[in-house]
Parts: structure tokens; C-alpha cells; sequence
């Protein structure tokens, strides 16, 4: 990334001049896989293969529409997941339901998310959010 100028490091995410930067001589949309541990949720599994990485993927789209689905697989064993809460100092009985969901067991399982709006821009061909949100906040709008 610093060779496209980015000043980028290997512990940053992605901003959205990087996503951008990636994508700039791309055809088609890139997958960015396997982030470090440090810059990610709690909840995402760790590689097995480098315990610095966590399993998950970003979708990042062409023409400067960035970043427009995320994913991970999700950590499944419950004692992991609740040193994790602890590790991160989040507050643990906000998280029980959470933890509960593996107490007596889980399967290996993976999750995602999508910002339909950008999805739609990228779709359409629509660079500004503002035009494909359904109610966007404006100087004269700021309830629906």
C-alpha cells in the first residue's frame, strides 16, 4: 500500500483514500483477507495459522466506493470468548446473552454485514450516500 502512497501501517485498518488507493486499477471488486487481531472485534475467530490474524474478509469495491461487505467467522468456544470480554475490559454482564449462545456448545459458523447504501451507489453507478439512503439528513430533513 505505501508503494500506491498510503501511509499505511500493518496494525491500521483501512480508511477509505486506502480503499480506494487498492482498488484504483482493478476491474473487478478485491476481497482483503485475514486482519490483524489487534484492529478487529473481539468475536472473530483467530487464525490457526497465525494467532495475529483473525479469519475474516472485506469486500472493497471499485470507483472509490470502498468497503461494501464484512465478514468473519465467529469464535465458537464459549471459555475463549468470555477471557476475550475480559481482555478487552468490555463489561461482562452486558455480554452474557452473547456468551450464552455458546455455553453448551456451537458450531463452527461465520457472519457478515453489507452497507446497502453503498452497495446500491456502487451498483448504480451513484457516488454521493446521500442519494441512496432512504432518509438522508439535511439542512432541511433531519427526521424521516
Amino acid at each position: 500500500m505505501q508503494a500506491l502512497g498510503s501511509k499505511i501501517t500493518e496494525q491500521d485498518d483501512l480508511g477509505a483514500e486506502d480503499e480506494t488507493l487498492l482498488t484504483k486499477n482493478s476491474p473487478v471488486p478485491i476481497f482483503v483477507e485475514k486482519w490483524p487481531k489487534d484492529i478487529k472485534a473481539f468475536y472473530m475467530k483467530r487464525d490457526p495459522e497465525d494467532e495475529g490474524l483473525v479469519l475474516g474478509s472485506d469486500l472493497i469495491a471499485t470507483e472509490s466506493h470502498g468497503e461494501i461487505i464484512g465478514g468473519s467467522q465467529r469464535e465458537d468456544d464459549y471459555e475463549i470468548l468470555k477471557q476475550r470480554i475480559v481482555d478487552e475490559k468490555l463489561p461482562l454482564k452486558e455480554f452474557e446473552w452473547y456468551l450464552d449462545l455458546r455455553k453448551f456448545g456451537s458450531v463452527p459458523h461465520s457472519g457478515f454485514g453489507y452497507g446497502l447504501e453503498r452497495l446500491v451507489g456502487w451498483i448504480s453507478g451513484i457516488h454521493h450516500i446521500r442519494e441512496t439512503v432512504p432518509f438522508p439528513r439535511m439542512i432541511n430533513r433531519l427526521k424521516p
